[in-house]
């Protein structure tokens, strides 16, 4: 018996919110998607991410929003060092909450990390050199 990493779950407080937010880090979501409880998309290699609302959760579980920091982040790829900059300037524009400002990590790579419009940690990347 084996199990594989087949998707990654994610309770949003506002579904179109976060629909948009993650519809501008390159996930397609259908048209409706907005105006449903659960949503997915489909990445690279098939790995689904689940965008449920906090009401859909909370009808079949005692789920609590986490306090204090997050325990998760989404890791984005980015082509290249600029873009994880522009990236990271688009979305706190438009009110995404800047966690980590752009730096050159000494791991080797540019990273920023945002806060989607529930609070989830997304970083973003790029190797450097």
């Amino acid at each position: 018996m084996s199990a594989n990493l087949d998707a990654i779950g994610i309770i949003v407080s506002h579904m179109g919110d976060a629909i948009d937010f993650y519809r501008r880090l390159g996930l397609a979501f259908s048209e409706d998607a907005a105006s449903e409880d659960h949503a997915e998309a489909s990445g690279p290699g098939g790995l689904r991410v689940m965008l449920d609302s906090v009401e859909s959760v909370q009808s079949f579980s005692e789920w609590n929003p986490p306090s204090g920091s997050h325990r998760v982040a989404l890791a984005f790829l980015c082509d290249n060092p600029s873009e994880v900059d522009e990236l990271h300037l688009e979305l706190t524009t438009l009110g995404a909450p800047s966690h980590l400002a752009p730096f050159d990590a000494p791991w080797g790579q540019r990273y920023a990390t945002v806060l989607d419009p529930s609070g989830n940690a997304v970083d973003l990347f790029a190797w450097i050199g």
